[in-house]
């Protein structure tokens, strides 16, 4: 009789999930889900609000990556203000808040959610397997982690007054400059923190090529499609650009306008999780997987803007077969490059004259029926689409989140780990359960958006036979 093994809590995540196994009658793995068991409608109590409001509203969608949010709804608005290109000043002003967001998230990211078992070990106990085990094993480390994410935190502070739920973009522009003596200071701590940086890339350089270099294949490892912004020259781009779409050999699908989402990418329900499926359209639901985030963006793009990352990007390259990483564990060293990326951005930001400028709003109304804005969140692309009355009233929304892209890819992943590494059986070992969690790590989710849960981010296995039947689980 076919089994199904469940896990829950998911854990060191951001929100609350599950995931079944499902044995054949053999005891092999015969399917896996993913589920997200928390449910949002920010789409819905929107309706009915002003424009103006959607920059503050949206943001409290998460308390990890608010800027994304604030910044995406920011840029719909300006559409539906009929402003298509903001001042310099006031344009560099939310670019360099954005770099501040991207800095203290993948630091969280990375260092706080992931680093434990890079560090540690997969097999490592779960009482030390944590960011505490990483400070005693390798304080610096974990203060470096500390260090960045609150550097970045007070980039976003330095602009919208709080480090959380900032209050600076709106519609047509931005309400507040950028004071001088605050822009040098975090200018003089940012050259400071770059060398900490290259260090962590050197350490997760030898990783891959040692502890990692076999399980990099074994773990959740498999071809897809990728998406996300980029510049005029085809180079890295976080805060504006064209959508570009590549499949698994990289050769380019689409590349588009933000506008134009709905002509290439489609969404799906399925009744056992809350998370929407996007897909590519052409290639149809069950081929149309993409993913998102870091290691998309480092694999679709032609380069990098800034020198120190360019050439860590070009040594990540080489690791894959035409420069293209298939495997979900260089997510984290994808994360590291766009840290570095983003701590070298602030800093050509704050030495050049724009942001200090003394740019502020657009004087605007409301001048159109529809408006959508992109954005590359830490986590991946972050589509808000905004439909509003004559009066600013908004009239119906439509949020792709980076999470949502990559949920298909996130079933991929945990089905390929219990492949691999359940048991015939159907035992779990420790090893095996953290492998399946650190799968769903990579990927940096976020689930519960503005719903936290105090440091304790659970998920739960569970194994079900083939009549439905709970037979295990598994949960912390």
């Amino acid at each position: 009789m076919g089994r199904t093994k469940v896990v829950e809590p998911v854990t060191r995540i951001e929100g609350h999930a599950k995931i079944t196994i499902h044995l054949d009658d053999d005891g092999q793995v015969e399917d896996t889900r993913f589920h997200v068991t928390e449910f949002r409608a920010f789409e819905k109590f929107v309706e009915g609000r002003v424009l103006w409001e959607m920059p503050e509203i949206t943001s409290r969608i998460c308390g990890i990556c608010p800027v994304s949010h604030h910044l995406a709804a920011a840029k719909g608005c300006d559409k539906l203000v009929g402003v298509d290109s903001l001042p310099q000043g006031g344009y560099r002003l939310r670019e360099l808040m954005h770099m501040g967001q991207v800095l203290q998230s993948h630091a969280l990211s990375f260092f706080y959610l992931s680093s434990p078992e890079l560090v540690l070990g997969f097999e490592a106990d779960p009482a030390e397997r944590n960011i505490v085990g990483v400070l005693r094993e390798e304080p610096e480390l974990a203060q470096r982690g500390v260090k960045l994410r609150s550097f970045g935190q007070r980039v976003i502070e330095a602009l919208g007054g709080k480090r959380v739920h900032p209050e600076f973009a709106l519609p047509g522009g931005v309400n507040s400059n950028l004071d001088g003596e605050k822009g040098r200071q975090l200018l003089e701590e940012g050259k400071n923190l770059v060398e900490p940086v290259l260090d962590t890339l050197e350490i997760l350089n030898g990783l891959y090529a040692d502890e990692l270099a076999d399980l990099v294949d074994r773990c959740a490892s498999f071809p897809t499609g990728y998406m996300g912004l980029v510049d005029e020259k085809g180079e890295l781009e976080l805060y504006d650009g064209r959508v570009r779409l590549i499949d698994q050999d990289g050769e380019k699908l689409e590349e588009f306008e933000a506008a134009d989402y709905e002509s290439v990418i489609a969404e799906r329900a399925q009744d056992w999780s809350y998370l929407k499926f996007p897909y590519y359209k052409k290639a149809g639901f069950e081929e149309g997987v993409y993913r998102v985030g870091p290691l998309a963006r480092l694999n679709l793009i032609e380069g990098i803007g800034t020198e120190l990352a360019q050439k860590e990007w070009e040594r990540y390259r080489a690791l894959g077969e035409d420069g293209i990483l298939q495997g979900s564990l260089y997510y984290h060293y994808a994360r590291m490059i766009e840290l570095l990326f983003s701590l070298e951005r602030i800093m050509e930001l704050l030495e050049g004259e724009e942001v200090y400028d003394g740019v502020t709003s657009v004087p605007a109304r409301p001048k159109r029926e529809r408006g959508i804005g992109a954005i590359e969140a830490p986590r991946g692309t972050l589509f808000h689409d905004y439909r509003a009355d004559g009066n600013g009233a908004i009239t119906e929304a439509n949020f792709i989140v980076a999470t949502g892209h990559n949920n298909i890819a996130m079933n991929e992943s945990v089905y390929e780990v219990a492949k691999e590494f359940v048991e015939p059986n159907g035992e779990i070992p420790e090893g095996t359960l953290n492998r399946m969690e650190s799968a769903i790590r990579c990927y940096d989710p976020c689930l519960s958006c503005s719903t936290h849960a105090l440091g304790k981010m659970p998920i739960k296995v569970q194994l079900i036979s083939s009549e439905g039947e709970l037979l295990e689980e598994a949960s912390r």
